[in-house]
């Protein structure tokens, strides 16, 4: 066993066993519709009153309880990778900062647009892998995403649905209830440009993000994922892992101890050497005795800058407003961009909220819905470029804010900016990725893995499917018991086993993974086209 640090969880050598207790089952109760499903969600709930993780259970429940869709397809944060691939376009560090928040606040727009609900379990070796092509975001005064005009309906859009190895529908667009956006542009400005383009102008246009995710642990479940926008020299990694509890009528996620949130590295460009790590708040999955789910969030959310050129940086803290007990959940939230000094690096990590913050280094504040408009503004002129500086290169705290001001010294500049849009998260939709067709799968590759299990449901054969996702279970525990009886441990395929610091490392056949989907040929997203939910695609 690993020694465990403080805050550290301990990395365990067998981490695919099952955990020494009987699985937990919820029986079917026969009626596939909305009744019968909160009969069985109650009797779950009760079984799990008491427990410390429920993420650590062997829960064995019925195939009418689930979506047809993965949990390493589904649990991933670029339902925006257009945001994502924006993140280094600015040569202003505070910009960056306002960039990286704008992704963060989309990483899981899927359950701002769509509905909750309990995709399949992820089973030990199990790896999903995908591809977005999109527009870039542009960023003038005030930045906008640029929408494309209705298009040709013989362009191919989205890959395989989970739903089916064949249909050009995107699984999102299948649970999204919102209005297609098709002939709308989408700002994350006040006043955005509606940019409409031309069919060339998409395909000459769009830059590539590939995703590659694998199941590295079965007891806990553990995921690694990594992601790459070459284009912009961007990556993205992480450990997905998370806590659940029952709390009295709702239940709580909140990240596992290997979870150390999402960490953004920028290789190349504006910001080389960078990197932004953002860490998660803990939710709620709310409404459940009535059989209508709906998430709140609560806690904080903090993203860190280190690396790049020497001197201070900046620093975010979103705090999620506690939701009151009578009337209708609000989703709000407030937050400030601080800067950090050389010297402070340490004891700034001990701030975890707004109050520990010194109010003469908060240079920016933010509040809004998280599932709505979020807005912000500066505060002070730590967040301009000192114009009385000698040199052109400082990479200190202060720089230039967009568009420049014609003042001499910083004296001169307003103390307070008025309020703009950082982001308008109700007027964006998820961005459908594009898949290989099951027959360039593997056999461990998720849709494949699990495509006889989906065929089931989507035919409504709730008994059937239930089978084929016990015996696929059953492989598994299967061949965690051969491994431990000839002395063999699990070694992840695409990612480095060791997961202790939250950072995913890709092993050779990962990099192998990453290049083969960088390779795989365009299909483009049109706004306007069947299945593609794309406010700004």
């Amino acid at each position: 066993m690993a020694q465990k640090t403080k805050d550290e969880p301990v990395v365990e050598d067998n981490l695919d066993d099952d955990p020494p207790t009987p699985a937990i089952s919820v029986p079917e109760t026969g009626d596939a519709g909305e009744g019968g499903k909160l009969k069985m969600i109650v009797s779950l709930v009760k079984k799990c009153l008491g427990v410390k993780d429920i993420a650590t259970m062997r829960l064995s429940l019925p195939a009418s309880l689930l979506e047809p869709i993965p949990n390493l397809e589904w649990s991933q944060y670029l339902d925006r990778p257009d945001l994502f691939a924006a993140v280094n376009d600015s040569d202003d560090p505070f910009e960056r900062m306002l960039a990286v928040l704008r992704f963060t606040f989309t990483k899981d727009l899927k359950y701002v647009s769509g509905r909750v609900f309990k995709p399949y379990n992820s089973v030990l070796g199990e790896h999903f892998r995908a591809h977005w092509d999109v527009v870039p975001v542009e960023y003038k005064n005030p930045p906008i995403v640029a929408s494309s005009s209705k298009s040709n309906s013989n362009l191919n859009v989205d890959a395989a649905s989970v739903k089916s190895g064949k249909s050009s529908k995107s699984a999102f667009s299948a649970i999204s209830s919102r209005k297609s956006p098709s002939t709308a542009a989408t700002s994350l400005g006040d006043d955005a440009l509606n940019a409409q383009m031309s069919n060339l102008d998409l395909q000459s246009n769009k830059i590539r993000i590939v995703y590659v995710t694998e199941q590295v642990s079965h007891h806990p479940p553990v995921s690694a994922y990594f992601a790459t926008c070459p284009a912009r020299s961007l990556e993205l990694s992480g450990i997905d892992q998370v806590s659940a509890k029952v709390a009295g009528t709702t239940i709580k996620v909140s990240p596992g101890g290997f979870n150390k949130g999402l960490f953004i590295h920028i290789k190349d460009g504006n910001g080389k050497g960078e990197n932004y790590q953002v860490t998660h708040p803990v939710a709620s999955v709310n409404g459940i005795l009535r059989g209508s789910f709906y998430i709140t969030v609560g806690d904080t959310t903090i993203v860190s800058c280190t690396g790049g050129k020497p001197g201070s940086k900046f620093r975010a803290i979103t705090e999620y407003k506690e939701e009151s007990w009578l009337g209708k959940a609000r989703f709000r939230l407030e937050g400030i961009i601080h800067l950090v000094h050389e010297s402070d690096a340490a004891k700034a990590e001990g701030w975890k909220s707004i109050k520990d913050v010194p109010r003469s280094l908060v240079v920016a504040e933010f509040d809004g819905s998280w599932r709505g408009a979020i807005r912000w503004r500066r505060v002070g002129s730590g967040s301009y470029m000192d114009t009385t500086s000698s040199s052109s290169s400082s990479p200190g705290p202060v720089h230039e804010s967009l568009p420049r001001s014609n003042a001499t010294s910083k004296a001169d500049l307003s103390i307070d900016s008025e309020y703009e849009t950082l982001i308008d998260l109700s007027q964006l939709e998820v961005i459908p990725k594009q898949v290989r067709p099951l027959e360039k799968q593997l056999p461990d590759e998720s849709r494949k893995l699990w495509e006889t299990v989906t065929n089931k449901m989507v035919s409504k054969e709730f008994g059937e499917a239930t089978k084929e996702k016990v015996a696929i279970e059953q492989r598994q525990r299967d061949a965690a018991a051969e491994r431990k009886k000839a002395g063999v441990e699990f070694v992840p395929r695409y990612f480095d086993k060791d997961i202790s610091n939250g950072v995913a490392i890709l092993t050779e056949e990962g990099r192998k993974a990453i290049e083969e989907e960088l390779a795989e040929p365009h299909a483009y997203h049109i706004a306007g086209s069947e299945g593609a939910k794309l406010s700004a695609s």
